[in-house]
């Protein structure tokens, strides 16, 4: 019986894979009540809509020097250590962001050095994923991922906002903390120790030849390229949610993690996959079009309705992840997620940056709606590229069986 036939309860029954689930929950909360807490500290220390943004989204600007020197490891190092170890190293991190009187300049500091170290923590988690999932399960198993992100960052926002508050941010940066340590703790009792998927001692070179490879393929470099600036664009929009309104960034996040979760539902459970593997670029568009509402400064709850709605087509990231596994070995599914992960992110943090300066020349009203038109001309531009290189493989194959058959006519 196959993995659709019966549902999530294939993936429960997995060793593994309740434990992976619960530690990288505990992850997702600390950094979801993390990001809140930080982004209102440094807004209320500096008024400033680029430095707030940053604040926020800072670690995925690091992404990329994880992505060029440290993703062999994803396959190259027995999983349940990394994730272990990388939950610690957040822990500390954060309660150093929790010191009174930290410099802007330390906390920046500190912000990247997080992002450096969760470029690692993609590969190694998804990669690990990939190998425990049941034969064809992959999808929808990051789906249950996706969702229970979705649930914990709903959660986190509305709870972290309310703390942030009633409290202040210090407070909830080191519940924070508490949270890291216990998906550390998570991942050293739950998982069991693994070899690692490939063999070889991890590299900086070595990063460079699997990049370059993974890289070299037309079909593969588009679905990265896919997975990275669409989502990237929109997540720019996100960044500006609390210079937008400060009193309610708490209440769009949340709105945009309802929206990724019923997308992520309906993509990873209720969709064949006949009907879902059409609906990538729809997604994409869906997922910028409603940010463009936000040029007319709408109230709170027109706001929200867009910013839940947009949010359903980060669904079509569960579709080309599946492509991509599709077209990529077994023994380097680690790095070649990880090279998804970290790109997406160093993107994210890029559109990040960008939306918090042009919203500091503009309005973040008039950025979001900027980098969400972009987000769609990105889109379609990458799916005529993919439409041509299709059509032109189908000639070439085309003419291919012309010559034998006209070999064997003659």
């Amino acid at each position: 019986m196959t993995l659709s036939e019966t549902g999530y309860r294939p993936l429960f029954r997995t060793p593994e894979f309740t434990p992976l689930l619960l530690s990288s929950a505990a992850h997702t909360a600390a950094q979801t009540i993390a990001g809140l807490a930080l982004g209102t500290l440094v807004h209320r220390a500096t008024g400033s809509p680029f430095l707030s943004a940053v604040s926020m989204f800072g670690p995925s600007l690091a992404q990329v020097l994880g992505a060029t020197l440290l993703l062999s490891a994803a396959d190259r190092i027995p999983p349940r250590r990394v994730l272990a170890g990388l939950s610690l190293a957040f822990a500390v991190i954060t309660a150093v962001l929790a010191l009174p009187g930290l410099p802007i300049g330390a906390v920046f500091v500190a912000v990247l050095a997080q992002g450096l170290v969760a470029a690692l923590g993609g590969g190694v988690r998804w990669g690990l994923l990939n190998e425990i999932a049941p034969e064809g399960g992959y999808l929808t198993a990051r789906s249950v991922f996706n969702m229970t992100h979705g649930l914990l960052q709903i959660t986190g926002y509305a709870t972290g906002g309310v703390l942030v508050a009633v409290l202040s941010p210090r407070p909830v940066l080191l519940l924070a903390v508490l949270l890291h340590a216990s998906a550390a703790l998570v991942a050293r009792v739950g998982l069991t120790v693994r070899a690692p998927r490939a063999v070889g001692r991890p590299s900086i070179a070595r990063t460079w030849r699997t990049n370059a490879l993974l890289w070299s393929s037309r079909p593969r470099r588009l679905l990265y390229l896919g997975l990275w600036l669409p989502n990237g664009l929109i997540v720019g929009c996100e960044a500006l949610f609390v210079s937008y309104d400060p009193d309610a960034a708490g209440t769009l996040f949340a709105c945009g993690a309802l929206g990724m979760l019923a997308g992520d539902l309906a993509v990873g459970r209720l969709l064949p996959p006949a009907v879902r593997g059409r609906l990538a670029t729809p997604l994409l568009l869906l997922l910028a079009a409603p940010y463009a509402v936000f040029v007319l400064r709408p109230p709170l709850p027109v706001a929200a309705v867009a910013v839940a709605v947009a949010s359903v087509g980060f669904g079509a990231s569960l579709v080309q992840q599946e492509r991509l596994m599709a077209l990529t070995p077994p023994e380097l599914a680690g790095q070649a997620l990880g090279l998804h992960s970290a790109g997406m992110l160093t993107l994210q943090g890029v559109s990040a940056a960008l939306a918090g300066a042009s919203a500091q020349l503009t309005s973040p009203e008039t950025a979001m709606t900027a980098l969400a038109l972009a987000s769609v001309v990105v889109t379609l531009t990458l799916t005529r590229a993919g439409s041509r290189g299709a059509a032109a493989l189908r000639r070439v194959r085309g003419e291919g069986d012309g010559v034998r058959q006209g070999g064997e006519a003659g």
